[in-house]
């Protein structure tokens, strides 16, 4: 049997490749451009308003998670990636990891790094101070 985070995935994966297709957004302005044509016809009712809102708010709506689920999924693979070559390479063990910091102490972070960045292309020694915030969620190896 079949799992349905499969189907799910494997939903969310497609419909988000072909909604990111230039032939989608074209589909989709011709769909609201036939709707617009149909208005005199309709005499612009409130049940023709109703159409092209209520089709607009479900697709958007379903958008929402299956782009999302897609995106989480593509987000984590990449920073699997990424701590698998930071932990393979001559890069700080300590970086592996931090998207689960807080906002401020990623922030603080990049700012150390940049500042080191800098101390090293003015001829200096360019250290950082060890991360007492990265311990607290993690070990850490050096």
């Amino acid at each position: 049997m079949v799992k349905p985070e499969l189907i799910f995935t494997h939903v969310a994966n497609t419909v988000s490749h072909a909604a990111g297709k230039a032939v989608t957004f074209g589909l989709c302005v011709l769909a609201v451009l036939a709707w617009a044509v149909t208005g005199p016809y309709f005499d612009y009712s409130d049940t023709w308003q109703l159409i092209i809102n209520t089709s607009t708010t479900i697709i958007t709506f379903l958008m929402v998670f299956l782009i999302q689920n897609t995106q989480n999924r593509d987000n984590a693979a990449i920073q699997t990636k990424l701590d698998e070559l930071i932990r393979a390479s001559e890069a700080r063990n300590r970086l592996v990891g931090i998207e689960h910091l807080t906002e401020n102490e990623v922030d603080q972070l990049r700012k150390d790094i940049e500042r080191k960045v800098r101390a090293r292309a003015k001829g200096g020694h360019g250290r950082l101070p060890e991360e007492g915030a990265q311990s607290r969620h993690r070990g850490e190896t050096r």
